[in-house]
C-alpha cells in the first residue's frame, strides 16, 4: 500500500490533534472529580433520609417520605424529577458503603464512570460480606481495560466468589422468564424477552447473519439493476428489473433489519423479509443458524466440577446448559491448554493445520484485539499484522483477529501495529501513543495441580487442566 493511499496528517493536523488531546484528557479528569463528589453528595443525602427516620416510631412509610422530599429538593437544582434523583441517591449509597476504593479510583481518575458500572452491576448478585475481595480484583482487572472488554471477565469473578453456585441459581432464575412491553412513546414499545443468556445470544446471532445477508443482496442487486440499465432490455424483464430496483433501494440499518426479522418471524414463523426468496418457501435466511462461543472447564465438561463456563464477550452461563450444549453439537470440541493459575491459553491440539491455527486464534484473542473493541472473533476478520503482500507470513506470530472498523483503519489511517511474543499487540497511534494489547485469559479459570508450577504433568488421575469451546 503507498504512503499516499493513507489518511494521514500535517504538521499543523498533528499540533491541533495533541492540543485536542491534551484538553480532553484534563476535562476528563475534572468530570471523573466531579462526579465522585457528587456520588458522595448524594450519599449525605441518603444518610439525612435515614436519620430523619430513626428519630419517628412509625412505619417504614416515614424513611420513604424523608427520602422522597429530600429527593425532591435535589432535584430542582438537577432539573429532573425526584424519582430519577431517589434512585441515584440509592445507587450513591451502594457505591460510597459496598464499594469505597472503586469511588476512590473513580475520584482521582484511575477508571471511569462506565468502570465503575460495570462493578457495580457484575457484584450486585454477591452478598455484602463477599462485596470487598470482589472490588480489590475488579478495580486490578479496570486499569488497563474498557468497560465493556471488562465486563464479562468481572461476571465470572463475581460467579467464582459467590457463596452458591450459578447451577443452583439458574434453576431459581429460570423461573422469571417471560415477555413484556414497554411503551417509549411515539407508537413505539419495547419488545422485551427474559431468556437464559446462551438463547438470547443465539437469537441476537441469528438475526445479525440474517441482516447481513440481506444487506450482501441489495449490494449485488444494486449492481446488477445498474448492469442492467446500462443495456437492451426486453419488456418480459421489466418485473425482474423492478424487483432488483426495490432491492438496491432499501437502506434499513442493521438494527432495523434485525428488529424487521424478528418481528417477522414472530408474527409468520419465517424471515419474511428475506430478499432472497423467489417463491413462498422459507428462501436462504431460513437456513441460517445461530453460532455462539463457548468456553467450558474440562472438569466441568466432564461432570466432575460445577464452575461456571463463559459465553465468550458476554455472561457466564450454568454448567448444565454448557454441558447439554456440547452434547447435541455438531462441530468438534477444539481442545485448549491452559496455564492452571492464569487461564493463559499454551497450545491448541492439531495445531499444525490451517484450520487448527484459526481455532488457535479464536481461542487466544476471543475478540477483536484493537484496544477496547470487544467484538467476539468469530466476527472478526483475521488480519496478517505485516502484510502478507508485504511478505508477511501466514503464522499465529503474525496473525491476529481484528473486526471490520479497525481492519480498515488499519490499512487507510496513520495506526501502525506490531506483534510481540505471546500474541501481544504494539499499537501507535498517529501522535505517537503507544498502547499495548495483551491476549485475554480465557475468562473461566481452572483447578491448579498440587504444584502450580507444575503445568506439564498434572496429578495423577486427572485430566490436563483445559477448556473446550464449541
Amino acid at each position: 500500500m503507498h504512503s499516499n493511499d493513507l489518511v494521514g496528517f500535517t504538521d499543523g493536523d498533528t499540533a491541533i490533534l495533541a492540543e485536542v488531546v491534551s484538553e480532553v484528557e484534563k476535562t476528563q479528569a475534572v468530570i471523573a472529580a466531579a462526579q465522585a463528589a457528587q456520588t458522595r453528595a448524594l450519599a449525605r443525602a441518603g444518610e439525612v433520609a435515614r436519620r430523619q427516620a430513626a428519630r419517628s416510631h412509625a412505619s417504614v412509610r416515614v424513611h420513604d417520605m424523608a427520602l422522597r422530599g429530600i429527593a425532591a429538593e435535589v432535584a430542582g437544582v438537577l432539573r429532573v424529577t425526584d424519582r430519577s434523583v431517589q434512585r441515584q441517591i440509592g445507587d450513591a449509597t451502594t457505591l460510597v458503603e459496598d464499594y469505597p476504593q472503586t469511588l476512590d479510583a473513580w475520584e482521582a481518575g484511575a477508571i471511569t464512570r462506565g468502570h465503575v458500572r460495570v462493578i457495580v452491576e457484575a457484584g450486585a448478585p454477591l452478598p455484602p460480606e463477599a462485596r470487598p475481595g470482589f472490588e480489590g480484583e475488579a478495580l486490578r482487572r479496570c486499569e488497563a481495560e474498557t468497560p465493556g472488554r471488562v465486563q464479562g471477565e468481572l461476571r465470572l469473578l463475581a460467579e467464582r466468589l459467590h457463596p452458591r453456585t450459578l447451577a443452583e441459581r439458574h434453576v431459581e432464575a429460570r423461573e422469571t422468564r417471560g415477555v413484556r412491553v414497554v411503551p417509549v412513546g411515539d407508537g413505539m414499545s419495547d419488545l422485551c424477552a427474559t431468556v437464559p443468556s446462551l438463547l438470547a445470544d443465539a437469537i441476537y446471532d441469528r438475526l445479525t447473519q440474517q441482516a447481513r445477508s440481506i444487506v450482501d443482496v441489495r449490494g449485488q442487486a444494486a449492481v446488477d439493476a445498474r448492469a442492467a440499465a446500462g443495456g437492451n432490455e426486453d419488456a418480459d424483464d421489466t418485473a425482474a428489473m423492478s424487483r432488483l430496483e426495490l432491492v438496491a433501494s432499501d437502506r434499513r440499518t442493521m438494527d432495523q433489519l434485525r428488529a424487521d426479522l424478528l418481528t417477522d418471524m414472530l408474527l409468520t414463523s419465517a424471515p419474511g423479509a428475506d430478499p432472497t426468496r423467489t417463491d413462498d418457501g422459507p428462501g436462504t435466511l431460513g437456513a441460517i443458524r445461530a453460532k455462539v462461543q463457548v468456553v467450558v472447564p474440562v472438569l466441568t465438561l466432564l461432570g466432575r466440577d460445577d464452575a461456571p463456563t463463559d459465553l465468550v464477550g458476554h455472561a457466564p452461563i450454568d454448567p448444565a446448559t454448557a454441558r447439554e450444549l456440547a452434547g447435541a453439537t455438531r462441530s468438534p470440541l477444539e481442545r485448549i491448554l491452559t496455564h492452571p493459575v492464569t487461564g493463559a491459553v499454551l497450545h491448541v491440539d492439531t495445531y499444525q493445520r490451517t484450520a487448527a491455527i484459526d481455532r488457535y486464534l479464536r481461542a487466544r484473542d476471543q475478540h477483536c484485539r484493537f484496544p477496547g473493541c470487544r467484538l467476539p472473533a468469530i466476527r472478526c476478520e483475521v488480519d496478517h499484522t505485516i502484510d502478507a503482500a508485504h511478505g508477511g507470513p501466514t503464522d499465529v506470530r503474525n496473525l491476529a483477529h481484528l473486526c471490520q472498523r479497525h481492519h480498515s483503519m488499519k490499512q487507510f489511517t496513520a495506526w501502525k501495529v506490531t506483534q510481540l511474543p505471546g500474541g501481544i499487540l504494539h499499537w501507535t497511534s498517529p501522535l505517537g501513543k503507544d498502547t499495548l494489547d495483551h491476549p485475554p485469559s480465557l475468562g473461566v479459570h481452572f483447578r491448579p495441580s498440587d504444584d502450580p508450577a507444575d503445568t506439564d504433568n498434572p496429578p495423577p488421575n486427572e485430566p490436563p487442566q483445559s477448556a473446550a469451546p464449541f
